[in-house]
């Protein structure tokens, strides 16, 4: 007996017209998927157009198109709004579902959030789906702070935050608390989302089999961001530090994580005024911020020395190996 199609698949996209075919076709070949809504997010090439000629035919996809970009989190509101399936799942663009990724990920009834390991992919030459070992599903809860320390990354170390994860989520949950994406947020929005989620008593089961191709490009939109984004961000975990009852260990993690979010803006806004304004003038504004001078007098030490490593590499390097978010062990046979 065939499971049911219980799954909608939301993807935003902007000026996606080369990848955004690839991403839909994933969905729609998935049995469990009911549903894919792509919100067209002011794009000026050809997105909607490219989304429409992926239809299977099926009557499962929904191109909904915006006259002026409105970022990530209000697109992925308006996907959700103009759907129904139970359980929703997030897109990117850019990227693609391994076949089969719900009939693994989709398993009991324990959770409220569910996600699975996602492989990264060169993204620079032709994207081919890669053939990815069965991992020991191992399956885990995620706390808020261990959610939150997760997301804290380390200068040099490769990107491996748990707010990357796409997981699953139950439609009734994010309506029984009122959550949706915050819309002024154009950085972290799913982070935001997943914290406010374990704050209200969400399960977040994790898995470690592997559904989630992510492609790992240079021009990626979700690898340039504003210094008012981070700004924004840190002002978020603000917010969510606001709310009562927080356990203690909780806190601590979140401001950590303000603390690492703000460091990082405080940095970004002492460039922005150098590249605008010239050296003194930053230099000015750094003497009236003397808590942001360890953030800024660190950050621009680290990037000189990440700068001269560069120099010393070599012009080639061998292929890499697929790279996963999550550790896991293969399965036995």
């Amino acid at each position: 007996m065939a499971s049911p199609a219980t799954v909608c698949v939301i993807i935003a996209a902007k000026n996606a017209s080369g990848t955004i075919a690839r991403a839909i076709r994933s969905g729609l070949r998935e049995g469990r998927v009911a549903e894919v809504v792509v919100v067209d997010d002011g794009s000026t090439d050809g997105t909607a157009e490219a989304s429409r000629a992926a239809d299977d035919g099926s009557g499962r996809l929904r191109v909904l198109s915006l006259e002026t970009n409105r970022g990530p989190a209000f697109a992925r509101n308006h996907a959700i709004a103009h759907s129904s399936a139970p359980l929703i799942a997030v897109l990117d663009a850019d990227d693609f579902f391994l076949a089969g990724r719900f009939d693994g990920l989709l398993v009991g009834d324990d959770w409220d959030f569910v996600a699975d390991n996602i492989v990264f992919i060169d993204g620079t030459g032709s994207v081919v789906e890669p053939s990815v070992p069965e991992f020991e599903s191992a399956p885990r809860f995620l706390d808020l702070q261990g959610f939150i320390e997760g997301n804290i990354s380390k200068r040099g170390a490769s990107r491996g935050e748990i707010g990357f994860l796409k997981p699953v989520m139950r439609r009734s949950f994010l309506d029984s608390h009122g959550l949706r994406y915050k819309e002024e947020l154009r950085l972290g929005e799913d982070y935001d989302l997943y914290a406010r989620a374990l704050v209200n008593g969400a399960r977040y089961k994790i898995v470690h089999g592997c559904g989630y191709g992510a492609v790992v490009r240079p021009d990626s939109l979700s690898g340039r961001h504003r210094t008012l984004d981070l700004k924004r961000l840190y002002e978020a975990d603000q917010a969510i530090l606001a709310a009562p009852g927080l356990p203690k260990e909780s806190a601590a993690a979140l401001r950590r994580h303000e603390r690492h979010i703000r460091r990082r803006y405080e940095l970004r806004n002492f460039l922005d005024i150098k590249a605008e304004a010239g050296i003194w003038r930053a230099g000015l504004y750094a003497l009236t911020k003397p808590s942001a001078m360890p953030a800024i007098a660190g950050g621009v030490a680290a990037d000189k020395l990440a700068a001269f490593k560069a120099r010393g590499r070599p012009g080639s390097v061998e292929p890499a190996a697929l790279r996963y978010l999550l550790p896991a062990t293969i399965a036995q046979k």
